[in-house]
């Protein structure tokens, strides 16, 4: 049985569980908060680094800010592919206003910008607004799935 490295993004804990019980709601060990729920994580460079380094999951991170009028009507498309896109791939949102070390460490010219990490490593980028469809078939893609 396989086993899946999930992070709380509450906690931070790093909980393992068989891969084939992700979609039964599972919860953190640690704080008893469930650890998938269909939405984005919004995370800063510390839960950012223990989701992309710790957690098996790929992470698709949406590089966005507040002042950005693209991110803000690309944001309900995200979270709409966040619901439909777990437990397969973890999705978290980063703003590069709160966290600008991880905007250059990315060089993050322009936004939004998704990347895509798979294994610690960036797998995927694509710059601009996407609706959820565009942004579900292309996730999946890049991971070497068939759209459904």
């Amino acid at each position: 049985m396989t086993e899946a490295h999930i992070v709380c993004a509450n906690c931070r804990a790093v909980n393992r569980l068989p891969e084939a019980r992700l979609a039964d709601g599972p919860k953190c060990g640690r704080c008893g908060k469930p650890l998938l729920t269909g939405a984005p994580v919004a995370a800063d460079t510390a839960l950012f680094d223990r989701l992309v380094m710790s957690g098996s999951q790929p992470v698709l991170v949406d590089f966005w800010a507040s002042w950005c009028g693209p991110c803000k009507i690309m944001a309900p498309a995200f979270a709409a592919a966040a619901a439909e896109l777990e437990p397969l791939v973890r999705l978290a949102k980063v703003d590069t206003e709160q966290a600008p070390d991880l905007a250059a460490r990315y060089a993050i010219r322009s936004i939004p910008t998704l990347i895509l990490f798979a294994g610690g490593k960036e797998v995927a980028r694509r710059s601009g607004a996407l609706d959820r469809a565009t942004i579900i078939g292309w996730t999946r893609s890049m991971l070497g799935q068939r759209p459904q």
